[in-house]
């Protein structure tokens, strides 16, 4: 038998799932980790909880599995994406915690190159809007603000990393500061043509390049492990960001392919190809992962609040004991009976870009019930993903491609079978579940197995992606298009004149 190790280093808890060749999940195990809040707006991490917890959980599922190291073909690694590490490359101790993608402190550099002009620049070199999302104001924030870190970035004596560099910077022993295209293409700061890191980015905020990894293909050599870590030098060979990483999983390989994510928040990636396109509809550009070849790209859309709003019911409203009882509450009523919720809580990401909207519930009367509200609230991850196919489809004709003809679907929120119906209503086209819906560390394994000779290449891949269920419209379009525009019309309401 062949196995792969996927390490799957996620914002809340760090997973290790062991793989067949068959892409069949084999054992995981999984570890939460401290969430840091120093002030509102501000999130970090411990990277050594990072690091630990990640090493715990690969050690675990070897010894659930009953393996040795020397058994497994090949490593990946697939992570939270944007959150942002330096560390001495001498001692290896991290200089300041990891700040985390959702963090939103440089947010007042973000508008100062706003109001320079550049954000053409910055889109037309990275495919991405400034924004305080992204790694490279997080990286000068702590080169602005740690005591001594700047002369020390500048005499080379520190090193950048998303959190894939410093997972294999431990793993080994150092020797390794790489990262891959997909990683390095969140950071504001590498050019997605040229593949290289951009010396006029880089000067924009005052980055020394000496801190900067290696960036690689997604499938390469990005080194050797320690034996004294799982018992056996294994090779990395696989490493992509978490929503890249499970758009390969999803085996969307060509032009025209799309998966959404269902998680906390929503990520839905359409795959364009060799193209480089830049959204006219508000969403973003992202490298691919990918074996070694020409660039390609795709077009990404996030959702803030996709099954958080299921976890405020639970904890905020009070209004299920657990989260897995919102689809027979929502069941229990033939249709939300008018009501639509804009979970609007932290503002609405692509493809609105609204980050002073609000949350509302709006349609209610006499009759609302609370399971009402709840079928609204699973409406409200459908209608957000739909927005955003909606504007992946008409950026897609607008480049002369073709819309998406079925959505591909994966993380926790897509077990529930009333959300996929109500979604495949609302786009009109099948939407495919998996029958391995851990296609985010499955892309990591794949991408290894692919460097390590496991698979012939992507043809072989596409031949292993099985689906487990297929939900088809059952709604007509124009009734479709009325509830869409009835949804608009509420997303209006959350934004103050």
């Amino acid at each position: 038998m062949t196995y792969l190790l996927a390490l799957d280093q996620g914002t809340s808890s760090s997973r290790s799932i062991v793989f067949d060749r068959e892409g069949r999940v084999v054992t995981m195990a999984q570890r939460e980790f401290r969430q840091i809040y120093p002030q509102p707006g501000w999130v970090e991490h411990d990277p050594r909880d990072l690091w630990q917890t990640q090493l715990e959980t690969a050690r675990q599922a070897l010894q659930q599995a009953k393996l040795r190291a020397d058994q497994i073909q090949a490593v990946g690694i697939t992570n939270q994406r944007e959150t942002t590490l330096v560390w001495n490359r001498q001692t290896g101790e991290p200089v300041y915690n990891a700040i985390v993608w959702q963090d939103r402190r440089a947010e007042n550099t973000c508008a100062e190159l706003r109001e320079r002009a550049l954000s053409d620049t910055v889109l037309q070199k990275t495919g991405l809007r400034i924004d305080a999302y992204f790694s490279g104001t997080k990286l000068k924030w702590i080169l602005d603000h740690v005591p001594g870190a700047r002369a020390q970035a500048e005499r080379g004596e520190l090193a950048f990393g998303t959190v894939d560099s410093w997972l294999i910077w431990q793993l080994t022993g150092g020797e390794r500061h790489v990262t891959d295209v997909s990683n390095a293409s969140r950071t504001m700061l590498f050019n997605v043509h040229t593949r290289e890191w951009d010396d006029d980015l880089l000067a924009l905020l005052d980055i020394p390049r000496r801190l900067m990894p290696e960036a690689l293909p997604s499938s390469a050599a990005f080194g050797r492990m320690k034996a004294e870590w799982l018992g056996a030098p294994l090779e990395i060979g696989g490493v992509a960001g978490d929503q890249q990483s499970a758009l390969f999983g999803q085996a969307c390989f060509t032009a025209g392919m799309a998966k959404n994510t269902y998680g906390t928040g929503c990520f839905m990636l359409m795959h364009t190809g060799e193209r480089f396109q830049v959204s006219e509809n508000g969403l973003i550009t992202t490298a691919t992962a990918q074996p070694p070849g020409p660039q390609q790209y795709a077009l990404e859309g996030s959702v803030f609040i996709g099954g958080a709003v299921v976890q405020w019911l639970r904890d905020g409203l009070k209004a299920i004991p657990s989260s897995s009882e919102v689809q027979s509450l929502a069941e229990s009523v033939p249709d939300a009976g008018g009501v639509v919720l804009v979970p609007a809580f932290t503002g609405l990401g692509a493809p609105y870009w609204q980050p002073e909207a609000r949350g509302s519930i709006t349609g209610l009367t006499r009759g609302t019930t609370m399971a009402h509200i709840a079928r609204a609230a699973l409406e409200s991850i459908a209608f957000q993903s739909a927005a955003l196919l909606d504007a992946m489809s008409r950026d897609a004709l607008a480049a002369g491609g073709v819309p998406v003809s079925e959505l591909r679907v994966d993380g926790g929120a897509c077990a529930n079978n009333l959300l996929m119906q109500i979604q495949a209503d609302l786009l009109g086209i099948p939407v495919v579940r998996p029958a391995v819906i851990e296609t985010t560390a499955l892309g990591a394994a794949y991408l290894a197995g692919l460097h390590s000779g496991v698979y012939g290449g992507l043809d072989e891949l596409s031949k292993q992606w099985r689906a487990e269920r297929t939900f088809h419209p059952t709604l007509s379009r124009e009734r479709a298009a009325e509830k869409m525009a009835q949804w608009e019309h509420a997303v209006r309401q959350t934004v103050a004149p």
